[in-house]
């Protein structure tokens, strides 16, 4: 079955990035970029892009035909305020292209410096009274809760002028619209303030009142799939959504690359009315080959049942894993040669590796490696190398070996 819509608005594709690599990653697949900086979001750990950086990292936004959008969605406390005031004039001076909020605070202040507003999905906005009320605050976009039905989220775009963005893909929190408190409760480290340690993903035990422990065999049991909407996109674009939001601020950039490529070949096709699920399912199993959990529809077809908890493992599904190697000390340009450092493990002629920094992204095969000046086929770790590279690699880039697995 194939599906001709195309005369419908195709939605706006915007990816997660962490930093330079990731944003290079998806530049030839993403209308727009999300990102965060090291304060004042709910992505703590991402620490690369800093208010001294963000102009420039804007500026290759744009340079690249993408919009860029700042998350400041973290709960302001009165200590923030005057570092909320720095965060926003930063990104008013970097011309970024709206700021995703939910708190009050930041919602007025960004507005009093004319930036624009997109609602973050942490406002659980839910019905198109709350949307308009948010567009009554000078919001041009709200990201929905992730709670809702593909058919609420229509009803809710029939009924608003505001734009509507909603989640299609990656990581699901356990909790409403990621209103966690399961991990500042268990740890001090508040999910609200960037710092979630993931307790959802763990081992859990269940106890029975009358103390003795149910034995579950070592199941995972509020571990959530991924969300994967790739295969419905016809009826997202049906019910009027604006904007295709995928998660992955913390994600690597080969992942970023993959699922934006599979995203943007899907909405193509949708373009070109050629979109049909034999061209869809590979692009499907192509991204569970990346970091994943399982996929489910989430909430868009109902309440989630069994099938959208991983019980049987805490993180990753995907039979492909990214084991680490060593860092590199060292690029030769005129050799096109990296020293590299063997710290995890070693190498050896054919095998796959990714070559990571925060501006560097090359996946490539081991064609040569070097040794005290001889060319060999295999080392152990411990031992430092010269690896010839594709591209240009930088001083402290991390480099990993792809493992298959069983497929």
């Amino acid at each position: 079955m194939s599906f001709n819509k195309t005369e419908s608005k195709i939605p706006e594709l915007a990816m997660g990035v962490k930093n330079l690599a990731a944003l290079k990653a998806c530049k030839e697949h993403a209308d727009a970029v999300y990102f965060s900086l090291d304060r004042l979001s709910l992505r703590s750990r991402a620490q690369e892009i800093t208010t001294e950086k963000l102009a420039s990292f804007v500026e290759e936004i744009h340079k690249n035909g993408m919009k860029g959008y700042l998350a400041v969605n973290s709960v302001i406390y009165p200590d923030d305020l005057g570092e909320l005031d720095e965060v926003l004039e930063s990104a008013a001076s970097a011309n970024v292209d709206a700021v995703i909020a939910w708190d009050p605070a930041t919602i007025i202040k960004a507005a009093d410096k004319d930036l624009k507003i997109h609602i973050s999905t942490q406002a659980n906005v839910s019905n198109q009274v709350s949307a308009e009320f948010y567009r009554s605050l000078g919001a041009s976009r709200v990201v929905l809760a992730r709670e809702l039905s593909l058919e609420q989220i229509k009803e809710i775009k029939n009924d608003t002028k505001i734009e509507i963005e909603v989640f299609v893909h990656g990581a699901v929190c356990q909790a409403i619209s990621g209103r966690c408190y399961l991990s500042a409760y268990l740890l001090g480290k508040s999910g609200n303030c960037g710092e979630c340690s993931q307790p959802c993903r763990w081992e859990w035990s269940l106890h029975s009142d009358n103390g003795a422990i149910v034995d579950i065999e070592g199941k995972y049991l509020m571990s959530a799939k991924d969300l994967c909407m790739i295969e419905h996109i016809p009826e997202l674009v049906e019910a009027g959504v604006d904007a295709f939001k995928v998660e992955g601020r913390l994600k690597n950039p080969g992942y970023t690359a993959t699922v934006s490529k599979c995203y943007r070949q899907a909405l193509d096709l949708f373009r070109e009315g050629a979109y049909e699920k034999s061209k869809i399912i590979p692009l499907k199993e192509k991204m569970s080959l990346e970091y994943n959990r399982g996929f489910s529809t989430g909430f868009y077809f109902g309440y989630p049942g069994p099938d959208s908890l991983a019980y049987d493992f805490d993180m990753n599904a995907s039979p492909v894993k990214r084991e680490a190697v060593g860092v590199v000390t060292n690029y030769y340009p005129k050799k096109s040669v990296a020293a590299v450092k063997l710290l995890e493990k070693g190498l050896k002629v054919g095998d796959t590796i990714i070559i990571e920094g925060n501006t560097t992204y090359m996946e490539q095969e081991v064609t040569s490696i070097f040794h005290e000046d001889e060319r060999i086929t295999e080392i152990e770790r411990g031992n430092e190398i010269g690896l010839e590279v594709n591209d240009i690699v930088r001083k402290n880039d991390r480099v990993f070996r792809i493992n298959k697995g069983e497929q």
